[in-house]
């Protein structure tokens, strides 16, 4: 079985889950090493269920971010709505098991590393389908034979575009978002905190557990390609789009020239006709995506690991086993990737008096006639799905 991963959730999840049902995992990662750091993830709901079953449910609680909730403020630092963790019944926008992305490909490496075979710096080049399994060829010249492949790298999945590349639709969401690292100041606590600026910008500042704060900086445009250029010109992008504005951006801009983990991508989602095809099938980001803006993108990963590992154990045949993974797991994807309706334009209004009608709802979201009505907005409504028992 063989399965690409980056960085690292949807496939050693997979792996994990595969082992335990007998089989030999071995996931292949183009880069040369685990890679640390990256942005916090949040586990809620089944995927909560499913690291429970694996029994990492105590140490993911072990590495959490320790964040206490989040508020809303305008550019003079002043607190205009405030939710904790514990707020939805822990179902808005912090949960009570956050961790770094990081983290937690890592502790899920150090649970399957002993019982998987892990290929670092290559990558599958070709895959072709035999009668009774797959020669794969990689990037470093190696072949070798598979009963299985999954991809699990990704919405830009190259191992997953290699076989179904004429199929997979990526739809941008209207907005990017660069993520970055940036050092801890006093005047940081462990509350995340959101702000908004006209034009549809926002800039979030959410706290570690390693002494740092993880920075996002997001504005609204139509895809014009700004994730695929190099990266000095995304940071001059980040600094002419976000000159000028207030509260904590001049630092942000000031300490992303020094970070060494600038990321931007265009928030889009990801949508197939179909998850298998053969002997290869997809799970995760590289199936199914639902964006950032769901929450549920690394929950779909968790439960998208669980249940293909599980029906392949059930069933002597991958395809029947392939379409049941497909058929059980399609609804809950569907949900996740439903999001609220102006979603992202709500969350980013273009005038201050659109940020001045945002900061007028969440302050009354927690009154129970207005919190009915703008819980759609603020929990994920995929929170909820039955884990089948294998």
């Amino acid at each position: 079985m063989g399965c690409s991963s980056w960085p690292g959730i949807a496939g050693p999840a997979l792996a994990f889950w595969l082992h335990r049902h007998g089989m030999h995992p071995v996931v292949i990662e183009r880069f040369p090493r685990l890679r640390p750091g990256g942005q916090t993830v949040d586990i809620r709901g089944a995927g909560q269920s499913v690291t429970r079953l694996m029994g990492i449910e105590e140490a993911i609680r072990a590495s959490s971010t320790g964040e206490e909730g989040i508020r809303f403020l305008d550019a003079a630092d002043r607190t205009r709505a405030a939710f904790s963790s514990a707020a939805f019944g822990g179902r808005g926008f912090v949960t009570e098991l956050e961790i770094l992305r990081g983290e937690l490909s890592a502790l899920l490496y150090e649970r399957t590393r002993r019982h998987t075979e892990y290929v670092f710096g290559d990558e599958i080049s070709e895959v072709h389908e035999e009668p009774d399994h797959l020669r794969l060829a990689f990037k470093s010249g190696a072949e070798r034979k598979a009963d299985l492949l999954v991809a699990a790298d990704g919405i830009r999945s190259r191992t997953r575009d290699l076989v179904f590349g004429d199929t997979t639709r990526i739809r941008s969401c209207g907005l990017y978002t660069a993520y970055f690292t940036i050092p801890r100041h006093p005047s940081d606590d462990d509350w995340a905190r959101w702000y908004n600026f006209p034009g549809g910008k926002n800039v979030t500042l959410r706290p570690d557990n390693l002494g740092t704060i993880r920075a996002l900086m997001s504005f609204l445009s139509p895809p014009h390609g700004y994730d695929r250029l190099h990266l000095e010109e995304q940071k001059e992008l980040m600094r002419r789009t976000f000159a000028g504005l207030g509260g904590p951006v001049p630092r942000m801009l000031r300490e992303m020239r020094a970070c060494d983990d600038f990321y931007l991508e265009g928030v889009a989602q990801l949508h197939m006709p179909r998850w298998s095809r053969g002997r290869v099938a997809a799970v995760g980001d590289a199936a199914y995506c639902a964006s950032p803006l769901s929450g549920m993108g690394t929950n779909l990963a968790l439960v998208g690991a669980y249940i293909p590992a599980g029906e392949l154990a059930t069933h002597d045949d991958h395809r029947d086993a392939f379409a049941t993974y497909e058929s059980t797991l399609r609804p809950y994807v569907a949900q996740a990737q439903n999001l609220p309706p102006g979603t992202p334009r709500l969350a980013l209004p273009r005038t201050q008096r659109g940020i001045r009608v945002l900061h007028t709802v969440l302050r009354t979201a927690s009154t129970p006639p207005v919190s009915q009505v703008v819980r759609r907005f603020l929990v994920p409504a995929a929170h909820d799905f039955e884990l089948p028992v294998y």
